[in-house]
């Protein structure tokens, strides 16, 4: 998997964490910097320790199902967002609570990343390079989780939806992207 493919990737897992992260902007009344900071960190980290459990499960498995594995990982990239993609289009106001207790945030950042260990599981059967990857998908989350913290507190939910619905479609087409190549239908 190219950088390109990669950080389109990680911006497409980092789009549960935005929603989230524009919530929360939207229920702290008086935002400092450091409540970004911690919405990042706790995102960003649980993005990046996820498909790394994803990657260590998947590689014990990795030859066993070689001959199906672009299977495996477009069926999951499809289902997680298809999921993102549906949720995007509920109408259901979520209760944004400005809590950033270590309670709160470690079942959010759990929530927000369950994803991401489905994604670990199809690097491992396409041979993802996980440190940099992991990293990548870190850092990315960081960074747009605490832009998203700030873009709630100034906007509102306005974007929430529309983040959600990008991520799962970005997820599908890397999904497709990976069988089609596999298949010889594309050639790069």
């Amino acid at each position: 998997m190219g950088f390109a493919a990669l950080f389109t990737l990680a911006v497409g897992l980092s789009m549960d964490a935005f929603a989230v992260s524009v919530c929360k902007g939207l229920s702290i009344r008086a935002l400092m910097p450091r409540h970004a900071v911690i919405v990042g960190l706790w995102f960003g980290a649980f993005q990046a320790l996820m498909p790394l459990i994803g990657w260590l499960l998947g590689a014990a498995f990795a030859d066993m199902i070689a001959e199906v594995d672009h299977w495996i990982a477009f069926v999951l990239l499809a289902f997680i967002g298809g999921n993102m993609i549906r949720e995007s289009l509920g109408h259901g106001e979520e209760d944004c609570d400005p809590s950033l207790a270590p309670l709160t945030m470690l079942v959010l950042a759990v929530a927000t990343s369950i994803d991401a260990l489905a994604v670990g599981v199809t690097f491992a059967f396409l041979r993802v390079d996980i440190l940099p990857a992991v990293t990548l998908i870190g850092v990315c989350t960081f960074v747009i989780s605490a832009v998203g913290v700030k873009v709630g507190n100034v906007f509102g939910t306005r974007y929430k939806s529309k983040a959600e619905l990008l991520g799962g479609v970005v997820l599908v087409l890397i999904g497709l992207k990976i069988l089609l190549e596999h298949l010889g239908l594309l050639p790069f």
